[in-house]
């Protein structure tokens, strides 16, 4: 097998590979050869003219074999000119010392069918960590952050560095392993996911991709060691490891954590969801990235192209038309199609709709749910809010079922994982007095509208301008109307109008309110908040006291107060009171507040009258606040 199966192989890897980097480039060209061709030149450059440099750095990094890649070495007399160096001597093909930088490798969407304009690029760096002291580690740490300072500012596409250690791939070893990093247990789902859509940017090929053989199973310690003795390894090939099984817990921790994610952002864990719960459902099944190494190395001509993506979708489709409910199939497909940017039946079809359909056409669309996606990114308010509920009542329903496929398997997941995800899932859709409903959205890209406030019957009613006859909140409480619409995004000062109406409200008023709340509160994103917040009682750790002129009497004493304030779970809440104690003992009641609350008090419109009663309202709240 090491003479000619092990050489076949590599060939063909490196095929596929510069299919994979024309195909980033085809999706993204001036981001792509950036990435792939001027940011291996800045790693390896070191000089004050350069991004990226440090000046501590005693001699230059040097990414193995970049001195013979003829997209980068070609292009350097141009990137030398472009940044102003004047070292003659400093050139890719003659840098001094041995190799440090092992290889980089991209990880995830780019260069295949997933690749959108919303993607990012995320970088692994591999390093042999036996080679680094401390001090040319901190070295190439600051090289990567100043070099993806400079990127940040020029490229759209956002890149982000991983630094690691190639013993630490080996054992998959991704850090710390819990919930707040990566899931419960998810080390080799990383990797399974690392080997199946990897582009080598530059460095060693990845021993596992060229260790296989058409004609059986192979032993992959068995072919390293005897690659080894002939040199062949130490050449240009690099031991990550091999992966053959991953335990049904991992995929379970894999999935709390893509949960997680879909709480705000469904579209992509949508997918991601779906490839979990197939593996979990059919664990005797070889991994995806096994399967997806067999269909690149021994293609035989197959019409599909070996877009990663592509392959997963074929994967994903085949198993839930057979497994899964029709109506979430049907659904599935349409998720397919709005995470892949599809444009069918357009006038112009691009290259990325033909790739699709060479697989999502087997399973038949309707012509009118094409028609409609297509329109997505005009979509208004309603749709996507029906779509969205749609989306998180189906992610939800995959979880269950998820729950169900690991309840009594798996060791490795905690019970404080449980009672986060949880806690997540009622914090998103619970009903409590006086809770702030979350809006869930099919995409958070779209444009936002123009929101109209108006009067009836006793309530506010807040519209959409492109649907009048829905309002899209209504409540007695116009702080409650306009609370929902900056918790959930939505509030743009740009585009807030208001019908006439009998109250003393102004549209000023509202537009500051809200753009208070925003600042105070921020907007719904409950991935990003930390894990083991939920894992503590219910706290309120933030509030905003708005004090309304609207219904005052001065004369009797009387006010108006409304309070809108977040728990430690991330939900929202308002209440109105008629009085500075009837506030003081509600705070003081059943609800804990934190003794570190962030308070904000605002007025509705100046009025001196209020001075008094801001500072007895403060008095208060300073005493429900627990000592320290």
């Amino acid at each position: 097998m090491l003479s000619v199966t092990l050489q076949k192989n590599k060939k063909t890897y490196l095929d596929y590979n510069q299919w994979r980097k024309q195909q980033f480039i085809d999706y993204s060209p001036r981001d792509a050869a950036t990435i792939m061709y001027l940011v291996p030149w800045l790693l390896c450059a070191n000089d004050p003219s350069v991004p990226g440099f440090v000046r501590e750095l005693d001699k230059p990094f040097k990414i193995f074999n970049i001195d013979n890649n003829r997209d980068i070495v070609d292009r350097e007399s141009q990137y030398k000119k472009m940044f102003g160096v004047h070292q003659e001597s400093f050139t890719v093909r003659h840098l001094p010392g041995a190799s440090d930088i092992q290889g980089m490798y991209t990880i995830g969407s780019v260069g295949t069918l997933g690749q959108t304009l919303h993607s990012d690029c995320d970088i692994w760096i591999c390093v042999d960590r036996r080679h680094f002291d401390d001090r040319r580690l901190r070295s190439l740490n600051q090289k990567l952050h100043r070099i993806k300072g400079w990127l940040d500012d020029r490229v759209r596409i956002p890149v982000y560095f991983f630094l690691m250690d190639i013993e630490d791939i080996r054992r998959c070893d991704f850090g710390a392993v819990n919930f707040e990093g990566s899931g419960s247990a998810q080390k080799n789902v990383l990797k399974e996911e690392f080997y199946r859509t990897s582009i080598l940017i530059c460095g060693k090929i990845p021993f596992w991709w060229v260790a296989f053989d058409p004609a059986g199973p192979v032993d992959y310690e068995d072919v390293l060691k005897s690659s080894r003795r002939g040199g062949f390894e130490e050449y240009d090939l690099i031991d990550l490891g091999d992966l053959e099984l991953i335990e049904s817990g991992e995929y379970f921790g894999a999935a709390l954590w893509q949960l997680n994610k879909s709480l705000t952002h469904p579209l992509k864990s949508i997918i991601k969801m779906l490839l979990l719960k197939m593996f979990l459902e059919a664990p005797q099944d070889e991994l995806l990235c096994r399967r997806f190494r067999a269909f690149v190395l021994d293609a035989a001509g197959d019409a599909v192209p070996p877009d990663p993506a592509l392959f997963t979708m074929n994967e994903v489709l085949r198993y839930f038309a057979v497994h899964g409910r029709q109506d979430h199939f049907a659904f599935i497909r349409k998720c397919f199609y709005l995470c892949y940017d599809l444009q069918w039946m357009s006038r112009k079809q691009t290259r990325r709709d033909e790739t699709a359909g060479l697989v999502l056409k087997r399973y038949g669309m309707e012509r009118r749910d094409i028609f409609s996606l297509n329109e997505f990114s005009s979509w208004g308010l309603d749709r996507h809010s029906e779509f969205g509920g749609l989306m998180f009542e189906f992610v939800t329903d995959i979880y269950r079922d998820i729950l169900r496929i690991e309840r009594g398997l798996s060791r490795d997941i905690g019970p404080d994982d449980l009672t986060i995800i949880g806690r997540k899932i009622a914090s998103s859709r619970q009903v409590k007095e006086g809770k702030v409903p979350i809006l869930h959205l099919s995409s958070d890209i779209f444009n936002l509208p123009a929101l109209t406030f108006g009067f009836e019957g006793g309530l506010w009613k807040v519209f959409a301008a492109h649907n009048p006859p829905l309002p899209v909140i209504a409540d007695e409480d116009v702080v409650f109307c306009l609370a929902y619409a900056a918790w959930n995004g939505i509030f743009d000062p740009l585009q807030i109008r208001m019908q006439p109406n009998p109250t003393s409200v102004t549209v000023q008023e509202i537009i500051d309110l809200g753009r208070t709340m925003r600042d105070v509160f921020g907007v719904y994103d409950i991935a990003r908040v930390h894990f083991g917040k939920f894992l503590n009682e219910e706290i309120v750790n933030k509030m905003l006291v708005v004090l309304s002129a609207e219904e005052t009497r001065a004369q009797t004493g009387k006010v108006d107060i409304c309070v809108m304030y977040k728990n430690n779970w991330e939900e929202i809440f308002v209440r109105r009171f008629p009085s500075v104690e009837k506030m003081h003992a509600f705070f003081t009641g059943d609800r804990r507040v934190s003794r570190r609350l962030e308070m904000v008090c605002t007025l509705r419109r100046h009025d001196k009258s209020y001075d008094k009663i801001l500072g007895q309202m403060t008095d208060r709240i300073g005493r429900m606040m627990p000592p320290d």
